[in-house]
């Protein structure tokens, strides 16, 4: 077997960088009447900042510190949507909280052309989630999560090796019980070779059976059985903004994290979604409101888990959206996924290719202009034109055929009356009758009826027109629509 530990340091600092392309000074602080900062970003040191100092004395070095509360729940879950997206590359990945991920991998590593390249897919995929983190490979769990936590980025595959190169590792990153650490180093006993060497019996006596049972599972001397983390069926991802955001603009830059974690989660499946939901968290108001959300529905006609398409449909709805207050959280909820069925593709574009685009162009026209404001067009059987379409879902179905005579596509919202002479009916100069007419008599059941004559005419520039007369009442003429 062969064993990847994904170990990211300071993974609450993590958590808070990935949220914002800001440089400023940014320290993680504990909570409780006395906070401290646990770990801070390079602009934060250039200030003079360390870890373990106070809070305090941190902002009297800088006024532009941003502070962001360390969440021992929140660190938790966003390991949990880790594991998910990790699970396109192993389905065996066990929990290391709290900043590790442990992977089986060697079943695998043909599927990406070898280690090399697999390491290599991982370390990018991270990337573009927001993390930097260290992987390595080992023949144990236990050896690889003790390399990855020391910094050492190793590819260790010989079981035989493990005892040379573990030896040089501190001993404290066993973490053993008590205050083995410290006794140990009084009688000069640091690494991990070191304790090796000392009597087993004397140190099971002295320090528990834990440091050697530690120390075994790293050597592949004792079974070391993990528990393979089970994801839920749904993806729920959550970003915590370090500072609330006014704009729409800016929040692209989390947004992007959350459609990338989203798009693995969705591979590992083999699925793709067809509903998801954005929810924008806004702070409390001055008026003293409390927190309110602003919920970003999107559907999609065809399944699909392409990162670059889902964000560029939630760029343009994100930017089409007045933000009434400013965020501070980001949350994307995959509400409705379906099985991505495979296909091959041909060298020139097929029907479903073609079908596929029109899909494309319509939600993206949707997902700027609004759904309500993008709709087919059905053909409806009723003989007054005005009433012979409805809105429909685009590419729907027709179930009325349309009237065999020549009509417009273009109707006007309300007929416009047209002025009349002893020659007829003109429109900046007279118009020329060149078919009809059409009578239509209908509409007697809902009290909207009609008694038109329709003809079809051309004005003085050579543009058909379809008018009509009405016979009701006052037999005036009317212009109703426009050809092509």
């Amino acid at each position: 077997m062969l064993w990847t530990c994904l170990h990211l340091p300071d993974f609450s600092l993590q958590l808070a960088m990935r949220a914002t392309a800001v440089q400023a000074p940014l320290a993680v602080t504990s909570t409780g009447r006395q906070p401290r900062v646990l770990s801070c970003n390079p602009a934060a040191r250039q200030c003079g900042i360390r870890p373990g100092m106070s809070v305090s004395a941190a902002w009297a070095l800088t006024a532009r510190l941003i502070e962001y509360p360390h969440d021992p729940a929140t660190e938790a879950q966003a390991l949990k949507n880790l594991a998910q997206w990790a699970g396109q590359f192993t389905p065996a990945i066990s929990l290391e909280p709290p900043e590790s991920l442990l992977l089986e991998v060697q079943g695998g590593l043909r599927l990406f052309g070898g280690l090399r390249e697999f390491s290599a897919r991982l370390q990018s995929g991270l990337e573009e989630l927001g993390y930097h983190g260290v992987l390595a490979h080992a023949p144990t769990p236990a050896a690889a999560w003790l390399f990855a936590r020391a910094g050492i980025a190793t590819s260790l595959l010989d079981r035989h090796d493990l005892k040379r190169a573990l030896s040089p590792l501190p001993l404290s990153l066993l973490n053993p019980p008590g205050d083995a650490v410290e006794k140990l180093a009084q009688v000069g006993v640091r690494t991990l070779g070191e304790c090796m060497k000392l009597p087993r019996d004397g140190l099971s006596r002295r320090f528990g059976q834990t440091l050697l049972d530690g120390l075994d599972r790293a050597l592949g001397k004792l079974a070391d059985p993990r528990r393979t983390y089970t994801p839920p069926s749904a993806y729920e991802g959550r970003l915590v903004l370090p500072v609330p955001i006014a704009e729409a603009e800016p929040l692209l830059f989390a947004v992007k994290r959350l459609v990338m974690e989203l798009a693995g989660c969705l591979a590992r499946q083999g699925r793709g979604i067809t509903r998801l939901r954005l929810d924008l968290h806004h702070e409390k108001t001055r008026c003293g409101a409390d927190r309110f959300v602003t919920a970003l529905p999107l559907s999609f006609s065809i399944p699909t888990r392409d990162p670059a398409w889902l964000l560029q449909l939630l760029r343009e709805r994100l930017l089409a959206t007045t933000l009434n207050a400013r965020t501070e959280a980001l949350s994307l909820h995959a509400e409705t996924t379906v099985p991505l069925a495979q296909r091959n593709l041909s060298l020139f574009p097929d029907e479903q290719e073609q079908a596929e685009e029109r899909v494309m162009l319509i939600e993206h026209l949707r997902a700027r202009l609004g759904v309500e404001k993008v709709q087919g067009v059905a053909a409806f059987p009723d003989h007054r034109p005005e009433h012979a379409c409805r809105p429909c879902e685009p590419g729907a179905t027709q179930r009325a055929t349309l009237p065999l005579r020549q009509r417009p596509l273009w109707l006007l919202h309300q007929p416009r009356a047209l002025p009349c002479d002893e020659t007829g009916p003109r429109l900046e100069g007279p118009l020329v009758i060149t078919s009809g007419p059409e009578r239509i008599e209908s509409g007697w059941w809902d009290g909207r009826d009609v008694r038109r004559d329709y003809f079809i005419a051309r004005d003085h520039s050579g543009q058909m027109l379809w008018i009509f007369r009405d016979r009701s009442t006052s037999h005036n003429w009317y212009v109703h629509g426009l050809f092509g």
